[in-house]
């Protein structure tokens, strides 16, 4: 048994104590209350969800198992010479909690190269699919198409405890998260670089193996170990998580569950958000000439968009009342590492201007820019100019956070999703009954 597994099954036992006495003791213990336009609104807000793993605190950005992201970059252990830390090292941390060591890094990277190989019935089924489909299904297809490995399945249909549940689904969850950098940069390869895939090094770790199968030179691999980090996890509400969530409580296993929320993450208002950004910064761009604007010339033109009651893309939060930590993390690289690209010029000018504006406009509560102000102008600086590429990347770095979630869903036995729905006319009985 790895390191990092029994370090789990340490943990579980407390866990599950600690849920059961809050269910016994203080089930009755009112949390919330719904509102017709929280129904009617995405649940917005609502709190009706739990996760040990991330919280988004609206002053400190995501913290992840209580860490801070500048925590997360200084504390995690990073390879010899790196800039970033291990991803392997953040995975250990938002499963357990706990700060890694070198040698429980040791440990978890080597889980993860063992486990890395990636069928070649994956592969030819990619290849056999429409040179025109979209990135992001073809990644979810690769998903499915490894679920016949699941050992969840197997060992469910042999017959086993609902105390094990959580065994089965942590080998399922560690295969496939140890495969998705190889089928990620090969559906990349296979659609945008004439089918020239790159083979995996098992002597890289995670981030820096993604990084030469893309067959991108540094310091791209820092990039992939910052991108997969920030893009982990964002507490359980976002669509991704809880999609993925929501499937595993059937006791669908981590493949089905895992292809679910990608099939969420592929909608324009959750996982597209990067490119439309920088295809909005280019868009201004070409309107300036193709030059960096002045100040001046910048402040005219977000007032002339605001004005016209479009919005500024990549500003704002629906949570956040500060710049978002991920945006200010990918705008450090930035200035270390292109401090001269074009883009990032017109990128940081906006970081100067907007926020006043939109203050002295007066309608946002949050001015400041968000992750996706910046996470694009990166990846079109060093060759990823292939727009629809980036929510598959981005899904990547996603399945860190949403399986370590699943795997604690089965530890602590969350129980099958399902709220109860009320028809229209139901609620407007409650609304005047309310009202008097």
């Amino acid at each position: 048994m790895s390191k990092l597994k029994q370090k789990l099954q340490e943990k579980i036992p407390e866990y599950r104590e600690r849920i059961s006495n809050l269910v016994k003791n203080y089930g009755d213990v009112k949390v919330d209350e719904v509102k017709i336009a929280q129904i009617y609104g995405g649940m917005r807000s609502l709190k009706s969800l739990t996760t040990d793993i991330s919280y988004l605190d609206p002053n400190e950005g995501i913290r992840f198992r209580g860490y801070t992201i500048p925590e997360c970059l200084e504390k995690l252990p990073k390879p010899k010479g790196a800039e970033m830390p291990f991803v392997e090292g953040h995975f250990y941390l938002l499963l357990t909690g706990e700060i890694p060591t070198k040698d429980d890094i040791s440990d978890v990277v080597e889980e993860f190269q063992k486990r890395s190989k990636v069928p070649g019935y994956v592969f030819n089924m990619l290849r056999a699919m429409d040179k025109d489909t979209h990135p992001m299904s073809m990644f979810s297809a690769a998903v499915l198409a490894l679920q016949r490995e699941s050992i969840f399945v197997t060992r469910y249909n042999e017959g086993m405890s609902k105390m094990d549940y959580w065994d089965p689904m942590y080998e399922d969850s560690i295969n496939l998260l140890a495969k998705l950098p190889e089928i990620a940069a090969f559906i990349y390869r296979l659609k945008y670089k004439g089918d020239t895939p790159i083979a995996p090094d098992p002597k890289l770790d995670f981030g820096a193996n993604f990084a030469h199968m893309m067959g991108i030179k540094y310091p791209y691999d820092e990039i992939s170990r910052l991108y997969f980090i920030l893009h982990s996890d964002h507490e359980s509400g976002n669509v991704s998580a809880h999609t993925t969530h929501l499937v595993a409580t059937a006791l669908s296993d981590a493949y089905y569950s895992f292809a679910a929320g990608m099939c969420g993450l592929a909608g324009p208002l959750h996982g597209l958000a990067n490119q439309e950004v920088l295809r909005w910064v280019q868009g201004v761009m070409e309107k300036m000439n193709n030059k960096v604007p002045s100040k001046e010339e910048m402040q005219k033109f977000v007032w002339d968009t605001l004005n016209s009651g479009q919005v500024i893309p990549g500003f704002g939060h629906a949570v956040l009342r500060k710049t978002d930590p991920r945006y200010s993390a990918q705008r450090d690289f930035c200035l270390k590492h292109l401090p001269d690209d074009e883009i990032f010029k017109v990128v940081s000018l906006l970081y100067d201007v907007v926020p006043d504006i939109l203050v002295e406009q007066g309608k946002a509560k949050n001015p400041w820019p968000n992750v996706d102000a910046q996470s694009g102008v990166i990846q079109w600086h060093y060759g990823v100019t292939e727009y629809d590429f980036y929510t598959v990347m981005f899904g990547v770095g996603r399945a860190i956070g949403v399986l370590s979630n699943i795997i604690w869903d089965r530890a602590v036995g969350q129980a099958l999703e399902r709220p109860k729905s009320l028809t229209t006319t139901m609620l407007e009985k409650i609304a005047k009954e309310a009202k008097g």
